[in-house]
């Protein structure tokens, strides 16, 4: 068994990767911020969501209630809640549309999420390490 057969961590793995290749595009966007017509370029959006309900590759994280006295699973999402995209906000006289502060802002948010995702996975880790760990030793 692997660590990856675990759900949260085969989604904490799959989360790190989107981060690492929207670093990537970041990067390409921020090289190609002065070439003519160039317009950037940006992941989709990881449904976490659909994580939660088991509609992925990576199984299902939501909860379940093992024993009759377990509290039951609430919906983790607010109604109404959706996600708003926006493209960039300005075209150059030559065509290209990156604009460096919001490459800039993405950068950061990525870098944050990732480090929010590896602060979990150790914690995930140590957690795991104390489960399988012989009582007394």
């Amino acid at each position: 068994m692997s660590l990856t057969d675990i759900p949260l961590m085969g989604a904490l793995k799959s989360r790190m990767g989107w981060h690492s290749d929207r670093q990537k595009i970041v990067a390409e966007n921020v090289a190609n911020a002065s070439t003519p017509g160039y317009k950037p370029h940006d992941l989709s959006p990881q449904d976490f969501e659909a994580l939660v309900r088991g509609d992925t590759p990576q199984g299902n994280l939501g909860l379940t209630m093992t024993n009759t006295q377990h509290m039951a699973p609430q919906t983790p999402f607010s109604p109404g809640a959706k996600v708003v995209l926006s493209p960039d906000s300005e075209t150059t006289m030559d065509g290209n549309s990156v604009v460096l502060e919001e490459q800039m802002l993405r950068m950061a948010e990525s870098r944050m999420q990732f480090q929010a995702a590896v602060g979990f996975y150790e914690k995930s880790m140590a957690m795991m390490r104390m489960a399988v760990k012989v009582p007394g030793k």
